[in-house]
């Protein structure tokens, strides 16, 4: 039978946050109006850490940058960022937590609220194929069309990720209640819905409110960067 293995990104198989890094790096290239997006992308970070973020509120903010810039100038940045901030971050502890699991065949994706056009290259530097990620509207269905500035369907976020995974599983004529075992990695007590859905969840490089639930739940603690 298939197992699952799902592994959140940010602080999970990355010891930072590429949502936050990404808009830092977007001040630093003068893409945004440095002050004032910096102590916005502060701001939403201090509340995703809080447990308080709001998430449509954030997405606006975050997705505006993706509408107003071509999908060839986008890429030319992201490249950059992959070289100058994500490359430096990849950490061979995460790479093996992941080959361990493709190893034994199982099913492996990132499930992440970050968007796909930040993440994607990411996991595919973790040798991961599937993703699972708050997605962007575009204009059409080309790889190279213009972002909206929108979010496609439900925000991979909290409770959002439980259902875009059912969905997922589905259209793989899988569900969690039929895998013989199912995984989930995160450090972020906004994952505990999903964490509760799973068989096997693990508080990975966990936050001091999802380690304090991991061991009243006696749920294994996981340090990929200690």
């Amino acid at each position: 039978m298939t197992q699952l293995a799902l592994f959140d990104l940010d602080h999970t198989l990355l010891p930072c946050d590429s949502d936050y890094e990404w808009g830092q790096f977007l001040v630093r290239m003068g893409v945004v109006d440095g002050s004032d997006y910096a102590t916005k992308n502060e701001r939403f970070y201090q509340d995703y850490k809080d447990g308080k973020l709001d998430i449509d509120e954030f997405l606006r903010f975050a997705l505006k940058p993706l509408s107003q810039h071509s999908r060839e100038q986008l890429k030319e940045w992201h490249d950059a960022f992959m070289k100058e901030v994500i490359h430096g971050q990849l950490r061979q502890k995460a790479i093996d937590l992941v080959k361990h699991h493709q190893d034994a065949g199982d099913l492996c994706c990132v499930i992440t609220a970050t968007n796909s056009f930040v993440t994607r290259p990411i996991v595919e530097s973790f040798g991961i194929e599937h993703l699972i990620a708050t997605e962007p509207v575009t204009i059409s269905d080309h790889p190279l069309a213009t972002f909206t500035g929108e979010v496609l369907g439900i925000p991979n976020f909290r409770e959002g990720k439980i259902l875009n995974l059912h969905n997922w599983l589905s259209s793989k004529q899988l569900s969690l209640d039929t895998l013989a075992r199912s995984y989930f990695y995160s450090d972020s007590m906004n994952d505990l819905p999903l964490l509760e859905k799973v068989s096997h969840p693990v508080a990975t490089n966990p936050d001091d409110r999802l380690r304090s639930e991991a061991q009243k739940r006696h749920w294994p603690i996981l340090e990929l960067f200690a």
